[in-house]
């Protein structure tokens, strides 16, 4: 590898593997397809060179070129690397995206008020904003110092690299590594590597100039592993003993800091007034030449002043300060005195302008002050809020972290030590919040910041896993908040509920439905009327508590209180709870209006941390509906978001899905995998889940002892009667019966009677009617399963609906009425066919052939060469949905739907959207 110049030191490195992948990288642009690369390597090794070869070499080939870098002091300030990606777009195509879109970048950017943003709405936008700039060129986007991205920022960027696919657009990151940021390391990469020995020989010449002993040549060249910077920059400095006399003495500190060292020395080698002005540079992490003019005048330094740092190549002014690499900064700045450093913050808070800039100078103040000081606090508490309103929760919990440090009343630092506690685990930073809890704890609590302390924690562990822990922490806080602030009390108690539903029978002790129904039920009502939550909380302590009957009129209040006397946001915080009530009431009507109504809000409010569960919920209902087709598409779309957002949730979408259609090959995996993830969660109703749908899947393909054994499992625990019990005794009874087990199932009947019975809901007497038919002989076991069929058919549920008939079907033929059985199985073996429960399809014809019907066996008809993405599209597209409407839904650019269209009608052999229909 050879040398040529125009680069820093003496020439830019020929690096001729690291060109050709950054070569293919911006061929695929041009040719209109996306590509990602991370340059990975330690500093010096020369990641920037390549970015700006990058840079270059797209200009040259007329791609528009956009950078960014990150800055090691702007780690928490929410959205700054993002900003500086977006700001050449903005003017022109901010307005373009769609609104929900639009609204989370502009508020992210502090352009308008509003509800802080979902950071992956942010990337959503950040994706349709990058793809509409390519529109009219093909993008280069180049992020350096990648290491040094605000959280916020990082998680934007990845999120866009992970869904580009048919977008004429670069994006190239360099990242000190190896490892790098995580989140970057699943993005295709090159690791930068020293130069060979030649290479590094030749440039460690250029770098001193004379002559070199050979030995200590050969000692450098390794203990430097060929990095560029550390062989252009260790010579400085050294004198000729050292150099051509052989008495170079090796040196075990890393690499950086010895870096680091010789920059600090060609920093203490300048004037007074150089050293000044490059501290003053280093301590501003804008960049701003503005700025640093201000500055420089403040402090009387003379405009003259930069050109020995200038002539030392350790800067370069232009439209902005450069440094000749950030190791230069870090240096400067660190090796600074703690009373050089205040004092170069002192002098940029005040060059920096309030009305335009009022966060960044109160950062400056923060760092220029020695002790506690109450204004700054102040400033920088305001700060703080203004990063909450952009959706900025690290920024604001550095912000109030500072702002407690400086904080001189012990009350009010305890509070915004609270605040800042808060801000993390809002933020996802759970082990910093609860070294910020620690803190707070120290010192002496209140009422009020005891119970807070208590809800925190209780919400630290539910939002770190929804384990067995939650439940008894935020019954702790919901006990203490009671005479403080009743409604957040009864707020903290259905959090605490609902903790309690998810982990189920894994719950530590006391820490089970019945034990927070029983506390929230003791505790005191707020004053105001009670809303829907309240009613909702009621009722539900009253099932669990005192039993059914008694929660049974709260919770019909409370589900009628859901259909018009409720807000959006009260809605997203607590439709998932008050389906999870229609279901426990057999309200096949309200569950399936509410899931709709939740789903929506998800997605228009791009609540992207709720949509998951919003999905699942309603994909459960159009499993029921016995449209397994629709419910494909939700349980995709699950996956998508999650592996979009990087969330993590178990499959329960996946395994009822897998139950339903009934096919053999991969649910045993399925079922063990989904139980194994569980328990290791701590999500005790995930067990009851996956117990009922193994139940199901070995209901359908007749394997009855199995089915057995896992709807035992499923109702063993009573608690999850919310759930996985009531829909576990159905499942129950029929295998019981076919295993031979009457006393089993008349017992299991028994017990689901007690949830059906005063249901007054079809659903509810249609399932026991059709169990208590199977438990029934002669004239009763023909009328109950009459009844059954014609409650069934006025739900929603026609999944139970093509059971019956296929029951029913199943005993006329035990009966040898032949003739009746063939037409309720061909009803069944219809129904099931064209739902896609392949399992008690073809349970259905096997019975039918046993009546001595000839039948074909079917299964529903797919295209099989259109892959999962291409299927989900062209479903929405069928249905009406334009481009970006698809593209917002399944996060993705409308130019790789149209992508994605052209391979759907390609493989279909259609020539447009209507054909689709």
């Amino acid at each position: 590898m050879g040398v040529s110049s125009g680069g820093p030191g003496t020439g830019l490195l020929d690096r001729r593997v690291e060109r050709g992948a950054v070569d293919q990288v911006l061929d695929r642009a041009r040719a209109g397809n996306s590509a990602v690369l991370v340059v990975r390597g330690e500093p010096g090794i020369g990641k920037t060179v390549v970015l700006d070869y990058a840079a270059r070499r797209a200009s040259a080939s007329d791609l528009r070129v956009v950078r960014a870098s990150g800055i090691e002091s702007e780690l928490e300030l929410a959205y700054a690397a993002l900003h500086q990606l977006c700001v050449p777009f903005l003017d022109r195509r901010l307005e373009q995206l769609p609104r929900p879109q639009r609204d989370a970048l502009a508020v992210a950017f502090g352009l308008r008020e509003g509800p802080a943003p979902d950071r992956f709405l942010v990337g959503l936008a950040l994706l349709s904003l990058l793809a509409a700039a390519a529109e009219d060129h093909p993008l280069a986007c180049v992020v350096d110092d990648a290491q040094w991205l605000d959280r916020a920022s990082v998680q934007c960027l990845v999120f866009a690299a992970r869904r580009l696919l048919a977008e004429p657009i670069a994006l190239i990151f360099g990242v000190r590594g190896p490892g790098g940021d995580p989140e970057l390391a699943a993005l295709p990469g090159l690791t930068v590597s020293g130069l060979g020995s030649s290479d590094a020989a030749t440039l460690l010449a250029s770098a001193v100039g004379g002559r070199l002993d050979a030995e200590v040549r050969d000692r450098i060249v390794a203990e430097t592993h060929g990095n560029p910077l550390a062989l252009l920059q260790l010579p400085r400095g050294l004198g000729p003993a050292q150099l051509a006399g052989g008495f170079w003495l090796p040196d075990s500190r890393p690499l950086t800091s010895r870096i680091e060292d010789s920059f600090h020395r060609q920093f203490q080698a300048l004037p007074p007034e150089t050293q000044r002005l490059l501290l003053t540079a280093a301590a501003d992490p804008t960049g701003s030449m503005t700025l640093l003019w201000r500055a420089e005048e403040l402090q009387g330094i003379p405009a003259d002043a930069v050109v020995p740092a200038q002539a030392a190549g350790l800067v370069e002014l232009g439209a902005q300060v450069h440094f000749a690499h950030p190791l230069v900064r870090s240096a400067i700045y660190q090796e600074a005195s703690a009373g050089d450093r205040r004092e170069a913050h002192r002098v940029l808070a005040e060059a920096t302008d309030p009305e335009t800039d009022p966060d960044r100078r109160a950062w400056h103040r923060a760092h220029a002050t020695v002790g506690p000081d109450a204004e700054v606090a102040d400033e920088l508490e305001r700060s703080a809020g203004r990063a909450q309103a952009r959706g900025g929760l690290a920024a604001a919990a550095a912000f109030l972290e500072r702002a407690a440090m400086l904080t001189p009343d012990l009350a009010q630092r305890t509070e915004r030590t609270l605040a800042a506690a808060q801000a993390k685990v809002q933020a996802g930073a759970f082990e910093a919040a609860g070294q910020l809890l620690g803190l707070a704890e120290a010192a002496p609590l209140d009422e009020v910041q005891r119970a807070r302390v208590d809800l925190l924690r209780a919400q630290l562990a539910f939002a770190a896993s929804r384990g067995s822990e939650a439940p008894l922490l935020l019954m702790s806080a919901a006990k203490r908040l009671e005479t403080i602030d009743a409604s957040l009390a009864c707020e903290t108690y259905l959090d605490a509920l609902n903790a309690a539903l998810f982990a189920g029978r894994l719950a530590s002790p006391g820490g089970w439905p019945q034990d927070v129904s029983q506390a929230a039920r003791a505790a005191p009502r707020p004053s105001h009327a009670p809303r829907a939550s309240d009613v909702l909380l009621d009722g539900l302590a009253a099932n669990f508590s005192e039993g059914r009957a008694a929660g049974l009129p709260v919770l019909r209040r409370a589900l009628s209180a859901f259909d018009h006397d409720t807000s959006p946001e009260e809605d997203l915080r607590w439709l998932w709870l008050a389906c999870i009530a229609a279901v426990n009431l057999w309200d096949d009507d309200r569950w399936d209006s509410f899931s709709s109504r939740h789903l929506r809000l998800a997605r228009d409010a791009g609540a992207l941390s709720e949509l998951p569960l919003a999905l699942i919920q309603r994909s459960y209902v159009l499993l029921f509906a016995g449209e397994l087709a629709a419910a494909a598409s939700l349980v995709d779309e699950v996956q998508i978001v999650t592996e979009a957002t990087g969330s993590r949730l178990a499959p329960y979408g996946d395994l009822a899905l897998a139950a339903l259609r009934g096919r053999e090959a991969g649910f045993p995996e399925l079922a063990t995998a989904t139980k194994e993830e569980v328990v290791q969660r701590g999500e005790g109703l995930g067990i009851g889940l996956t117990e009922w749908a193994t139940a199901v899947f070995n209901n359908g393909l007749g394997h009855y002892q199995d089915a057995l054994a896992a709807a035992e499992t499923a109702t063993e625990y009573l608690a999850e009667v919310s759930v996985t019990v009531n829909w576990g005794l159905v499942e129950l009874v029929e295998a019981a019966v076919r295993c031979g087990l009457p006393e089993r199932a008349a017992d299991a009947v028994r017990r689901l009677s007690e949830s059906t019975s005063n249901s007054g809901s079809d659903w509810g007497l249609g399932v026991e009617a059709r169990s208590r038919a199977l438990v029934s002989e002669g004239e009763a076991a023909d009328r109950l399963y009459h009844e059954a069929i014609e409650r069934l058919g006025r739900t929603r549920v026609r999944a139970e609906l093509a059971r019956a008939y296929l029951v029913y079907g199943e005993w006329l033929r035990r009966e040898n009425r032949r003739g009746d059985a063939r037409e309720q199985l061909r009803v069944a073996h219809e129904m099931l066919t064209e739902m896609g429960m392949e399992g008690f399809a073809d349970r259905a014809r096997r019975e039918l052939l046993a009546t001595g019907e000839t039948v074909r066996k079917r299964t529903v008809e797919t295209t099989t060469d259109l892959t999962a993405q291409e299927a989900q599209i062209a479903k929405l597209a069928r249905s009406g949905q334009t481009n970006q409407e698809i593209g917002s839904q399944l996060f993705i650019s409308p130019r790789t739907v149209e992508w994605h269209l052209g391979n759907v009608f390609t493989k279909l052999g259609i020539t447009s959207r209507k054909a689709l229909r």
